[in-house]
């Protein structure tokens, strides 16, 4: 076993033919979807049709393609987003001319705990498809991503999976893409019966009916609209007329004097609407099907190529001017680095989008992030864990370099002649932490090393020591994601780690505005210590972070230590006043001190400034904040009262019930404190009939009396009174 996963791992020698393809014959985009949505089951048909794979791999079976970590297959889920090159023949011309057509695909995690996975891949996608179980349509993470995609600006195909199980419910899945999302979609293919009655689908475009006898079938086949849909099928394509004639001036033209417009026309249309954002056709049927062939068409057809979209936006990395760059093989290098993975017979792996250029072994790249160069080691092509090397990567591309140890998730890499810096990514902050311990002496040495590495890896992932126990401190974006990631450190590392309870990620903030002063002064036979300052705070907005400002006149400070100041001010923040929690959304401003010609150092200002930070925040009305959930129960309707009573008394906000796919939808927010072994409890409360989905939404304010327990059990300081 551990020999197949060697062979697997190592370096693909055979090349990938055509690779070079013309820019607008490339598309680039992901697969996005709630949990449990069939994102890695669409992927295996899709590479199955392109030829990439000669069996379609199995979720339930573990032989999936792009699930390939142990974890995935023994969860059954989607973990890490896995990159996979395919190729598709359009067979005839359309919105766009038939030919070889590249499709650089990323199948992405659902669950919630791995959110940073979907939010880099989706940095760096020109499309996606996004995938909704067509029993439940619209689902709390899909909202969540299609936010995500809506912030990067990409262009979606929607896909309604799962027509063929019972419960599906197309015309409801359809009503909560354009209620719950306000999209502007509508249907380009109906399905022919659904739940076990399903065998293919309607055509909307071609007025054609596609079906096949068996799952398994690799042929679709062509045939009549059967009688009793052929009204269904008039009323959905007019409707889709009606969504998109206003993307093409000869559609619209036809559309306002009654005259039919043809099927290339129509196509156009579509490509048009979806590359503006603003209509988003939709697929429905059984993802394991033969249907998957249309879908590829509709992926060639519809979703952009790299030249569809704007010159890509950077700043100058010397003279800060905003400058844009063609994404073209012929202008200079620029390319954003999005994932690190630790290979363990490749090494360090840095997943980089090329925008624009081409990008060379041994080349050597200028970091705009760090403002250093690096030297390209080796360039490799990805399917999924397999590896293929090639000698240089041109734009539109997806490939991995090995060989740079500075680089990491978020920095630009560009030509060293032409400094660009490109939007970077924004990832959420942990909610929840354990305290992490090696299991032998032997293990201590190496759980340093093994958790930097997947820091690296993982963005949301952040460790830290606790000051007073002296304790490693792991957090992350839920109890899953460091179950895995301890699991890889087992596994992959050979580290025995044990850990504590989970405990929630607490922060500290102020309510008011306040003063403070530090004096650090010491006298111990030679040269002394003195640091001087006063320091103002104030609050911020939640979520707007630190602030650090300086109105320091006259010269009381000099300018050399401000700096060491504002380290002063962020180290206390970091660790807290109250309980221990960083502090967040506060301004800090240092408006006056002093200074001693021979005794002032940057390292007395800085102890000064932590004090000083601390005088005025005890004086600010300090208060927790605590993580909200958002959450939603699909339950019987006979257990909606019982749900709803459990919820109530975790402190939950009940904001209303829906029904979905014949189950009662609560919704609620509730504190992640109260949440502890809630899927346990559910399962008990409800016979094991219901589910639940929580993901991260805001932090609020804890309860004073909640917070003096809190605090009390820290040990730090009384709770501030108001």
């Amino acid at each position: 076993m551990a020999e197949e996963a060697k062979k697997k791992s190592a370096m693909v020698m055979t090349a990938t033919k055509d690779r070079n393809v013309s820019l607008d014959k490339i598309r680039n985009l992901g697969i996005i979807a709630h949990i449990d949505a069939g994102k890695t089951t669409t992927t295996e048909r899709l590479l199955f049709e392109t030829g990439r794979t000669y069996k379609q791999g199995s979720v339930d079976d573990g032989t999936t393609v792009t699930d390939w970590m142990v974890q995935e297959r023994e969860r059954g889920i989607t973990i890490v987003s896995a990159a996979i090159t395919a190729f598709w023949d359009l067979k005839e011309d359309s919105s766009v001319e038939k030919g070889h057509y590249r499709i650089n695909l990323i199948d992405t995690p659902g669950h919630i705990d791995f959110t940073a996975e979907v939010e880099r891949s989706l940095r760096v996608l020109d499309g996606a498809l996004m995938v909704f179980d067509g029993r439940t349509g619209v689902e709390s993470q899909s909202e969540t991503v299609w936010r995500q995609a809506d912030k990067y600006k990409v262009p979606r195909i929607c896909v309604l999976n799962k027509l063929n199980l019972i419960g599906a419910d197309f015309d409801g899945s359809i009503a909560s893409i354009r209620e719950r999302l306000k999209a502007n979609a509508s249907p380009v293919t109906y399905p022919i019966g659904q739940e076990h009655a399903h065998r293919g689908v309607i055509d909307l475009i071609k007025m054609k009916a596609f079906t096949y006898k068996a799952v398994e079938d690799a042929k679709l086949n062509e045939e009549e609209i059967p009688a009793d849909l052929v009204e269904t099928a008039k009323k959905y394509r007019q409707q889709l007329i009606d969504a998109i004639s206003e993307f093409d001036d000869e559609t619209l033209a036809k559309y306002l004097e009654g005259v039919e417009p043809t099927e290339v026309e129509i196509k156009r249309a579509i490509r048009k609407g979806v590359i503006a954002g603003k209509f988003f056709p939709v697929f429905g049927g059984d993802n394991r099907s033969a249907e998957s062939q249309l879908l590829l068409d509709g992926v060639v057809q519809y979703l952009p190529s790299p030249i569809d979209l704007e010159p890509i936006e950077g700043t100058n990395a010397k003279t800060g001017e905003i400058e844009h760059r063609e994404r073209n093989n012929e202008a200079p290098f620029s390319g954003i680095a999005f994932k690190v993975v630790t290979d363990p017979h490749v090494g360090r792996l840095l997943y980089v989008r090329v925008y624009s250029g081409i990008l060379k072994t041994g080349q050597t790249v200028y970091n705009a992030n760090k403002q250093t160069t690096e030297r390209i080691g080796k360039l490799v092509l990805l399917h999924a864990d397999q590896r293929e090397l090639i000698e240089e990567a041109y734009a539109g591309e997806i490939v991995a370099v090995v060989g740079m140890k500075d680089t990491t998730t978020g920095h630009t890499i560009c030509d060293p002649a032409h400094p660009i810096h490109l939007e970077s990514i924004n990832f959420p902050e942990p909610v929840i932490s354990l305290a992490i311990e090696p299991a032998t002496k032997a293990d201590q040495e190496k759980m340093g090393l093994a958790l930097n590495k997947l820091s690296d890896e993982d963005p949301t992932f952040k460790i830290k020591s606790n000051p007073e126990t002296g304790q490693t401190i792991i957090a992350g974006m839920g109890e899953l994601q460091l179950e895995v990631l301890v699991d890889r450190m087992k596994r992959e590392f050979n580290v025995v780690a044990n850990t504590g309870a989970p405990q929630v990620a607490y922060k500290e903030t102020i309510k008011k505005y306040a003063e403070g002063e530090g004096k650090y002064i010491r006298q111990t036979g030679g040269r002394g210590q003195y640091g001087h300052c006063l320091i103002k705070v104030e609050p911020r907005g939640r979520g707007e972070g630190f602030e650090f400002k300086s109105e320091i006149k006259g010269g009381s400070i000099p300018q050399e230590y401000i700096p060491a100041i504002e380290k002063g001010i962020k180290e206390k923040l970091e660790n807290g006043i109250m309980a221990g929690y960083p502090m967040v959304d506060i301004k800090a401003i240092v408006y006056d001190g002093s200074y001693h010609d021979i005794d002032s150092s940057e390292m007395s200002f800085k102890i000064a400034g932590s004090l000083g930070v601390e005088d005025a925040i005890r004086k600010a009305d300090m208060c927790l904040l605590e993580p909200i959930m958002k959450v939603e129960v699909f339950t019987p309707a006979e257990y909606m009262g019982d749900v709803m009573g459990d919820l109530s008394s975790k402190r939950a906000q009940i904001s209303g019930t829906e029904e979905k796919g014949g189950e009662t939808v609560v919704l609620a927010t509730a504190p992640l404190a109260e949440l502890s072994g809630y899927a346990t409890k559910l399962r008990s409360l409800t016979q094991g009939r219901a589910r639940a989905f929580v993901e991260p939404s805001h932090y609020e304010e804890v309860p004073s009396h909640i917070a003096a327990q809190i605090v009390a059990k820290a040990g730090k300081v009384e709770m501030a009174r108001g």
